[in-house]
């Protein structure tokens, strides 16, 4: 396999992943195997205070084989104490290192990180990668070291070639994670309410909207239906996201691969920007001239987040005050920085809170909630 046609493979398995958890795994592993490394993570989490990062989802990878017990290891012992990730928060987003060149050498015999984490786990060679944005959340995406001993400049140039694709992809997952929407699938993103979901074929033609969607096209607020096409308001957001949509739809004549972008869309009424995230859907290669839907667009409205009362649910669930709130905030998609900003507390309290509930409390806790949001009123 050349490392073009390895180069097409990675990006339809990141497309894929985004919108299926089963696939992650195997885009993980194909990445690994096509860049000629020993293992693949990918972390994500909300920023914090100063140079901190709270993960909260670690993906790692070795060989062909999911290694969670890598990603808790890390996040345990030495995410607080690892000098070469304090270093590699100072590069600049996009920029790919080696793990190496964050420690010095005498750091590299000694650092605690460095022998007991990277060497074991085979990353003390790997590549690594910061795919912020901005202020809303931190990814690092990581490479192990390379199955041959050394880095091949081909594969290298393969691995810088998927960055912005990768970046690409969390924003997707994220802004799906927001929206409670992980996993739903084609068919289940469009009984969401959380979140805009406008389906369209390889013409670009819109083949299905959800609820949310269908109120802002109605209402041409930021996005239109302009003779079955999705357009924007807006002439200016108009080319650019046309040019969007044009890049994720498979193009018989041409051999680039359909790949996913996002941008913000001014509205007529003036309310915050929307947020469209448009991404490929499946083989290009199988739609025999049918309708079949070939991209995605996710529409996210800052503003419309479900209002939770938190005095019912605190009577309801037997929760006190601050509970009550804080599972009010969480079931209604606010982060930690956002719930401390709201109820006027500490971010560190907030987390104490969240730790109160559990990993899986909170998922029980927000279905509770839900299920008490949706009880008539007495």
């Amino acid at each position: 396999m050349n490392l073009d046609d390895a180069f097409k493979r990675c990006l339809a398995g990141l497309h894929e992943a985004a919108l299926d958890d089963g696939a992650r795994h195997r885009a993980a592993t194909l990445i690994a195997e096509a860049c000629g490394s020993k293992g693949h993570a990918l972390a994500v989490g909300e920023r914090t205070t100063g140079e901190g990062i709270h993960i909260d989802f670690m993906d790692c990878v070795a060989g062909s084989d999911p290694r969670p017990d890598i990603g808790r290891k890390y996040i345990q012992i030495y995410n607080d104490q690892d000098i070469g990730m304090r270093r590699f928060r100072k590069l600049p987003t996009g920029q790919m290192t080696h793990v190496r060149s964050l420690y010095t050498a005498k750091e590299r015999r000694t650092s605690p990180t460095f022998n007991e984490m990277w060497r074991p786990a085979h990353a003390d060679n790997g590549l690594v990668v910061c795919l912020d944005d901005r202020d809303r959340w931190r990814a690092t995406w990581a490479l192990g070291s390379p199955v041959d001993d050394d880095w091949d400049s081909a594969k290298v140039r393969l691995f810088e070639a998927l960055i912005p694709h990768t970046r690409q992809f969390v924003r997707v997952r994220q802004s799906l994670a927001e929206a409670d929407a992980l996993g739903a699938g084609l068919a289940g993103l469009l009984d969401n309410g959380r979140i805009g979901v406008v389906q369209i074929d390889r013409r670009g033609q819109v083949v299905a909207v959800n609820a949310p969607a269908l109120a802002i096209l109605r209402r041409g607020d930021g996005l239109i239906d302009r003779d079955g096409a999705l357009d924007a308001w807006l002439p200016a957001d108009r080319s650019r996201l046309r040019r969007l949509v044009g890049r994720a739809l498979p193009v018989a004549a041409s051999d680039a691969p359909p790949s996913s972008g996002s941008m913000t869309v001014q509205r007529a009424s003036g309310r915050s920007r929307l947020g469209v995230h448009v991404t490929p859907v499946g083989d290009p290669a199988a739609d025999f001239g049918g309708r079949r839907v070939a991209g995605l667009v996710l529409v996210v409205d800052p503003a419309h987040r479900p209002r939770i009362d938190a005095a019912r649910v605190e009577k309801t669930l037997g929760l006190t005050r601050s509970e009550a709130r804080l599972a009010a905030l969480l079931t209604e998609g606010l982060r930690v920085r956002e719930i401390a900003a709201a109820a006027g507390w500490r971010e560190n309290y907030v987390r104490w809170l969240v730790r109160q509930l559990g990993a899986s409390g909170q998922v029980d806790v927000a279905r509770q909630v839900l299920a008490v949001d949706a009880l008539p009123q007495r």
